[in-house]
């Protein structure tokens, strides 16, 4: 048997195994919908389908690899259109990422490098692990250069399509999702996601991209890209020194320096949105290093394999809403809502209300000073990120809102963006970080308002 039949048959066994696995899910999901219903309760929130939920997502996690990142996305960004219970379950996958041993990938990377294998002195034990890859740390022995290869697990892009596919029709034949055009085109979007992840040609050019359009910008630093080492199936970056954003390092700067990390994350994203045209949309902390010396600190931006180009309409709609969430023109940033595809035009004024109120919580930090809540506000007016709570109080308005079956299933861009978005919010909370937002904001969405209006 030729290795390809090998991945292929290996594939159709997984694929059945997670089509069982979400069949019975699929029926706990239903018996609970209509038991939720005689009862009153919220369909699929029954116990059977939280127990069902939780054994589909250990069968992602037993067969690893790309079932675990699937999982992951799903996680993310199904929460608009997946039952509450199976998007928590699946929350279980971002502590299920275990690092290959240095001999089941080595053969990958001798075959990636060729003659130049010998030219690195390669850690054996891996930086970092991730669904879909692992990070291994290297020395250039002429020179003693240190870098970084970020490997992809061998075998990926063989199995990547037969693997969604698998999770799909599960999904469609549970009816956990109902076809249709909006699922079709956020399936969509989410495999071409996926296959962005294990593009590295691409990545790098992103990021190459990325270091360019930061150059000369002290407050970030893009790792350079090694083009000799770099390939198809493997990344090779500058190695950069630094700190994880929860290190007590980090926490033990002085507020200054704190909030002046706060102010470049937050700035970052209005940059990337507005100014590049080009967002990173994965806020996970390990995409971000804090190097630091004496006297200056900045972020290190080290992963561009998720990224979202926004066009012109959008980003003016993204702006209006900002602006009508901070002076409180709720039909304005209705509008908005229904130009960026996350509210429907016919929205009853309840839906309305309640979406306006979520989005104008979730836009709190950028607000004019005189409309910030006093009471996280320090003895200078300015924001107290940290005792704000702001991440907890917006979750907890979502999940108590009634009008949330009212809403259209958003547009992966909006989704993708406010992702994003609490992501850059939590980072600058974890800073415990205080200062205002408002600023920041206005200094790249007013002339998109203007235009706009």
């Amino acid at each position: 048997m030729t290795k390809r039949s090998s991945i292929r048959r290996g594939s159709f066994g997984r694929g059945l195994a997670v089509s069982l696995a979400g069949i019975r899910a699929g029926g706990a999901f239903a018996l609970g919908s209509a038991m939720g219903k005689i009862r009153g309760d919220e369909a699929g929130n029954s116990e059977l389908m939280r127990r069902e939920a939780r054994r589909f997502t250990a069968e992602l996690g037993r067969l690893k690899g790309t079932y675990v990142k699937i999982g992951q996305m799903m996680a993310l960004l199904g929460e608009h259109f997946l039952p509450a219970p199976l998007t928590e379950a699946l929350h279980d996958l971002d502590s299920q990422t275990h690092p290959l041993p240095w001999q089941e990938l080595e053969e990958g990377v001798r075959e990636s490098l060729g003659d130049r294998y010998g030219e690195l002195r390669i850690a054996k034990q891996p930086l970092a692990a991730a669904s879909l890859a692992q990070v291994h740390r290297a020395t250039r022995q002429g020179d003693s250069y240190e870098l970084v290869l970020k490997v992809q697990y061998p075998g990926l892009a063989a199995v990547i399509d037969d693997d969604f596919d698998a999770v799909v029709r599960m999904l469609l034949l549970t009816r956990w999702i109902k076809a249709g055009r909006e699922i079709d085109a956020w399936l969509a979007d989410m495999r071409e996601q996926l296959h962005h992840e294990i593009d590295y040609q691409r990545e790098a050019q992103m990021t190459r991209d990325a270091g360019r359009r930061f150059a000369g910008d002290t407050r970030f630093h893009v790792p350079a890209v090694i083009d000799d080492y770099s390939g198809d199936t493997m990344l090779a970056l500058e190695y950069v020194d630094g700190y994880r954003v929860t290190d007590s390092a980090v926490s033990a700067l002085s507020q200054s320096r704190r909030n002046a990390l706060g102010e470049a994350m937050l700035e970052l994203f209005f940059i990337e949105l507005y100014d590049w045209g080009v967002l990173q949309t994965d806020p996970n902390f390990g995409n971000y290093l804090i190097r630091s010396d004496d006297s200056a600190d900045s972020l290190v931006l080290l992963d561009f394999g998720s990224t979202l180009a926004c066009d012109d309409d959008f980003r003016r709609h993204f702006g209006d809403a900002i602006a009508a969430g901070q002076t409180g023109d709720r039909e304005l940033l209705a509008e908005s809502l229904v130009g960026l595809g996350c509210l429907r035009e016919d929205a009853t004024e309840f839906a309305r209300k309640s979406f306006c109120e979520f989005c104008e919580m979730l836009l709190e930090p950028l607000a004019h000073p005189e409309n910030l809540p006093q009471e996280y506000l320090n003895k200078d007016g300015e924001y107290c990120w940290g005792r704000s709570r702001l991440m907890q109080r917006v979750g907890k308005h979502a999940a108590n809102s009634a009008a949330t079956r009212h809403f259209a299933t958003p547009s992966r861009d909006f989704a993708l963006i406010v992702r994003k978005l609490t992501g850059v919010f939590t980072f600058i909370t974890v800073l415990n970080a205080e200062f205002n937002g408002h600023e920041i904001a206005h200094r790249y969405i007013d002339d998109w308002i203007t235009e706009g209006a």
